[in-house]
């Protein structure tokens, strides 16, 4: 029989999570993954024979979705990779694995485990993030593309069958939300946004929604990039080196940029003009020590999160529906998973019935000197339905499929091989 990969089913699935659930702001950014980290970590599991990862990072967590048994192992290269000690990687993280890590990845994809319930935001992240291994990988896993797939699908199920999103409350509303609670005249309150990635975007839309005619300027590193962000949403960028001069005239910085250290510090704070910081980055792209600074109100994304309790309460009573559905999806999940491991069993089991079938009409038509259309058609309905039977009772009873093929394989190949010896 053709075997089975062990890195492509749920008994290898494996996830190592470092969230917001046991980690701060700061600790998270310790072990945050970026993306120029991906060649040296997926060259280094393969070095090591350790099958197929991937990291997602965000704002609120960083998870190693790996299909080894020896995950612990792809930890310690994930570290290795990022520059922390492993016994430091595993002080924080939650680790899942087999049914339990499946399951762990499609509630995270249907924002169950989002520090802001329901922000369907982490579904992107996850899609972007695997992308981004597999083809660096240039090779796919079939278990990681039903899974991720999966997790697509459950995401778009809960959002349109639920009311878990309901209401505005993301990482990038909040931000707005804030800013719309804590600032007066708001319309007259120069805005500078850097980095415009899937955060950066999204704050740019609720900035365009709920501001009418917001003063706001965007930079990013990519200038093609701000430039598209500009026109979509008719509002002006500036050169990113430029940004510091344009400090000097901000009233609001909302900092979404994906740098390992900070980008910005008391040193472009000089003039003294009170200005909002929100910092959207993991790990931190604002140096804490603004702080310090009168003139200076600094928030980060675990602030904004407590910001929008009521929504957050409302989406919780719709928790037990997504379960159902993340249930029922599951289900699916692992009848595809049996259906896979046992298809080369199916497909032996058919084509010895094919071949017979092969035998005994060339019988029939050397006899008879023809053969009836109705009798073939026939012929192959009976032949698939013997297969749906035979392929039923093995999935049902996996921990027998390989004794039921190996009779199967016996009674009909091996015994009319033996008579046909004995007779010849």
């Amino acid at each position: 029989m053709i075997q089975y990969s062990n890195i492509h089913q749920t008994s290898n699935f494996a996830v190592l999570s470092i969230s917001y659930e046991k980690a701060d702001v700061e600790t998270r950014g310790k072990f945050a993954f970026f993306d120029d980290n991906i060649k040296n970590f997926v060259t280094r599991i393969h070095d090591e024979n350790l099958g197929d990862a991937f990291v997602v990072s965000t704002c609120n967590r960083t998870e190693i979705y790996s299909t080894s048994p020896n995950y612990l192992l792809v930890a310690e290269e994930y570290c290795k990779t990022i520059g922390v000690n492993l016994s430091d990687f595993l002080q924080f993280a939650n680790i899942a694995t087999k049914e339990e890590a499946l399951n762990h990845l499609f509630r995270v994809a249907a924002g169950l485990e989002s520090q802001i319930i329901g922000d369907f935001e982490i579904i992107g992240q996850i899609k972007k993030a695997y992308a981004r291994f597999k083809k660096e990988r240039q090779n796919s896993n079939p278990f990681l593309e039903r899974s991720i797939n999966s997790a697509i699908q459950i995401s778009k199920r809960i959002k349109n069958e639920t009311g878990i999103s309901n209401g505005a409350a993301s990482v990038s509303y909040a931000a707005v939300h804030y800013i719309l609670n804590k600032q007066k005249r708001i319309t007259e309150k120069n805005i500078l946004l850097l980095g415009v990635g899937e955060i950066g975007q999204n704050t740019v839309e609720n900035l365009v929604k709920h501001v009418y005619q917001p003063k706001i300027k965007i930079a990013n590193r990519t200038q093609e990039k701000a430039a598209k962000i500009s026109e979509k949403y008719n509002i002006p960028n500036i050169d990113y080196n430029d940004f510091e001069k344009e400090l000097e005239n901000t009233d609001i910085l909302i900092v979404a940029t994906g740098a390992k250290t900070p980008i910005i510090n008391k040193s472009h704070l000089k003039n003294g003009k009170e200005i909002l910081i929100i910092d959207l980055s993991i790990p931190h792209n604002v140096d804490k020590g603004v702080s310090e600074l009168d003139n200076v109100t600094l928030i980060d994304v675990d602030d904004l999160s407590k910001q929008i309790q009521e929504t957050i309460q409302q989406r919780e009573k719709e928790i037990p529906k997504a379960e159902v559905i993340i249930k029922e999806m599951t289900k699916d999940f692992l009848e595809w998973e049996k259906k896979r491991k046992l298809a080369p069993n199916i497909h032996h089991f058919k084509a010895v019935l094919k071949n017979m079938e092969r035998n005994e009409m060339h019988n029939f038509y050397r006899k008879n000197k023809y053969i009836n259309i109705n009798d073939m058609e026939l012929s192959e309905k009976m032949i698939q339905k013997i297969t749906n039977r035979f392929a039923k009772y093995i999935i049902d009873n996996p921990l027998k499929a390989e004794e039921i093929s190996k009779l199967m394989h016996e009674i009909l190949v091996e015994q009319p091989n033996n008579e046909f010896n004995e007779k010849h």
